[in-house]
């Protein structure tokens, strides 16, 4: 009986290798979420649909929804994400030892930076042009919303309480009021901006608003 010779096994080069499951390696959720942010700033909760977030970041809908949740879910990332690169801009400014007038014109100028950035034109502020429309009927972002703004409004009263300390402000002038005054004056570069005032237009507000907080500025 003769023996059917047996054929050699595959070499290992010749043997497929398995297909691997999940998201692609090149997924990064840093660039993905960074993407999202862009399109939520230019466009808005409403207006942007998980088909555009889908290109944006190069993800199909499950994998956004195991990277980051649902629609909603993602917008709040983003946000969370806007508010910490904000902050990070302008703790260095807040923090340094300036003269007031000093320290509002470097940060003012850094908002004008944020505010008039972006390849399709100037994206303004995230709080100001889409998460205080959502805040009307969602709790959560309206919280966020409302902590940014006491965040920024502290920070604002801790300088000119040190400018007042230090005898730049006159004895009646009122840290907190002040504050508030820097404060709304951000908010309003942050929606002309997003109009396409020219930023020349802003800085001259900007220099207005400065001079009502601190005095005119003295001719040397």
């Amino acid at each position: 009986m003769v023996q059917k010779e047996k054929m050699p096994a595959p070499a290992a080069a010749d043997v497929p290798a398995p297909k691997r499951r999940g998201r692609p390696r090149a997924y990064e959720p840093d660039v993905a979420l960074a993407r999202a942010l862009d399109l939520f700033r230019k466009d808005g909760f409403a207006a942007t649909s998980l088909d555009d977030l889908s290109t944006a970041t190069g993800m199909n809908r499950p994998s956004l929804y195991g990277a980051f949740g649902d629609k909603r879910a993602l917008y709040i990332k983003s946000y969370q994400r806007y508010r910490a690169d904000a902050r990070a801009a302008m703790a260095d400014i807040f923090k340094v030892e300036l003269p007031i007038r000093q320290r509002l014109q470097r940060i003012y100028a850094v908002a004008l930076d944020i505010y008039l950035s972006g390849e399709a034109g100037p994206r303004g502020c995230f709080t100001v042009m889409t998460a205080a429309s959502e805040a009307v009927a969602d709790p959560d972002i309206r919280a966020m919303v409302l902590e940014g703004f006491g965040e920024l409004d502290k920070a604002f009263a801790i300088c000119f309480r040190r400018a007042k300390e230090h005898g730049e402000l006159p004895a009646s002038a009122d840290p907190d009021v002040l504050a508030q005054m820097a404060s709304a004056t951000i908010h309003t570069i942050a929606i002309r901006a997003r109009a396409r005032t020219p930023r020349k237009q802003l800085e001259a507000i900007v220099r207005g608003a400065i001079d009502l907080m601190c005095g005119p500025e003295k001719k040397r």
